[in-house]
């Protein structure tokens, strides 16, 4: 197994256990939310605890889509200037190379 297939499967097991993670923490507040309606009957407590708990997800998943589109608007904008700064550097470095190479020039030749 190389590095790559390594990172690969550490990566799916981070991504499994965090899921699991959101999972539980979703049924849980669920199950606190639905432990506060103390007039509730067992099973409408588990129906609003599973409802509860489906809602936390949902706002999870729209939250972690946003988060993800963001995520690849800051990429795109620091692309960009990134090639754009690095464009700059190249043109300065070309600009100083060719005042150095004339200033020498004019110095060996006039000097």
């Amino acid at each position: 197994m190389d590095r790559d297939e390594t990172a690969a499967g550490l990566a799916r097991l981070e991504g499994y256990l965090m899921s699991q993670a959101v999972l539980s923490e979703a049924r849980r507040a669920g199950e606190d939310f639905a432990r506060a309606l103390s007039w509730l009957g067992p099973l409408e407590r588990e129906e609003i605890a599973r409802r509860f708990a489906d809602e936390h997800l949902a706002l999870r998943r729209q939250m972690l889509h946003a988060v993800v589109e963001r995520a690849a608007e800051l990429r795109g904008e620091y692309s960009d200037r990134y090639d754009l700064l690095r464009r700059r550097t190249l043109a300065l470095a070309v600009t100083a190379m060719a005042l150095f190479g004339t200033a020498a020039f004019l110095i060996a030749f006039l000097g």
